[in-house]
């Protein structure tokens, strides 16, 4: 993803202030909030990415928009449109809430399905991350029709694909290999 890295230290730098200022749990709450209204605004998604629209309009909407921002959100703000990277302010915010994340002590775990998962099921998975992982862990439910059955784990940077898709691809993949060996 563009700006993967760039986010990555912005994120880490303005967690650090934070720390240092005291104000970790407020700027918490700002990325938390630049993360939804990003995400639900299309208009305001365009406008950031947007090349053609000045700095200086763009600034004062952000400050509009986001205007109960703390002092160190609002300084998150004006670097990124000093350095002229306010395009990665959403990827700056969900980094920011990651680290903060590692930095509690918690885990987001995100189970890929078929169809929805049941609390039963739900409640064993997540049993079964915690005790794995030694973290707090949320987990979240993603359905996607396309893996057809079984499921998808991430936890982290890891993940454990138990899904049919998966298995009819690494069958089809050895009937290829087989065809190419026989021939």
């Amino acid at each position: 993803m563009t700006g993967s890295r760039a986010a990555t230290r912005y994120a880490k730098a303005i967690l650090g202030y934070a720390q240092e200022h005291g104000a970790l749990e407020t700027v918490h709450g700002d990325m938390l909030n630049v993360i939804r209204v990003v995400e639900e605004n299309e208009d305001l998604r365009s406008l950031i990415e947007s090349p053609v629209i000045k700095a200086n309009l763009k600034m004062s909407i952000l400050k509009e928009v986001f205007s109960d921002f703390s002092d160190s959100a609002e300084r998150l703000v004006a670097l990124l449109m000093e350095n002229n990277r306010i395009e990665i302010l959403g990827l700056v915010a969900q980094k920011f809430v990651v680290l903060y994340d590692e930095l509690k002590g918690k885990e987001k775990a995100v189970v890929t399905t078929a169809v929805p998962l049941t609390g039963d099921v739900e409640a064993k998975i997540l049993a079964k991350v915690r005790e794995l992982t030694s973290k707090e862990v949320t987990l979240e439910n993603v359905v996607d029709e396309a893996i057809i059955g079984g499921f998808i784990l991430r936890v982290g940077d890891q993940q454990y694909d138990a899904s049919i898709a998966n298995k009819l691809n690494n069958l089809k993949r050895d009937f290829l290999n087989q065809a190419v060996v026989s021939a």
